[in-house]
């Protein structure tokens, strides 16, 4: 078993549709950290999922559902530190608003 560490998601604003934002191909990925900040003047929200293999975004693999962060505020998500994505899993999100969070996040990608 080979274990290498990555960056999952290089920061990026997060679209306000729902976007696969990471896919873990070919390997096992454990998210070690989960960052969005609010860089506009007003509280917004952002979703985020978890999905296996074989599903699509929704109800049941949301993990954390519209999550406010005010303006200039950066939150690290425990929600999501931990869990593992199997092969051709994925992150999907949504913020509420377009141009407003940024996101990033990290990993161990396991084969």
């Amino acid at each position: 078993m080979a274990v290498s560490i990555s960056n999952i998601i290089p920061a990026k604003t997060a679209e306000n549709t729902q976007t696969t934002q990471y896919t873990s191909t070919g390997v096992q990925t454990i998210i070690d950290k989960f960052t969005a900040t609010n860089y506009s003047a007003s509280a917004a929200t952002i979703s985020v999922n978890l999905v296996a293999a074989s599903g699509s975004a929704g109800n049941d693999n949301l993990i954390v559902k519209t999550k406010t962060l005010q303006p200039a505020e950066t939150y690290t998500f425990p929600e999501l530190v931990g869990h593992v994505l199997p092969p051709a899993g994925f992150i999907s999100t949504i913020a509420g608003t377009a141009s407003a969070i940024n996101i990033r996040a990290s990993g161990r990608l396991v084969s």
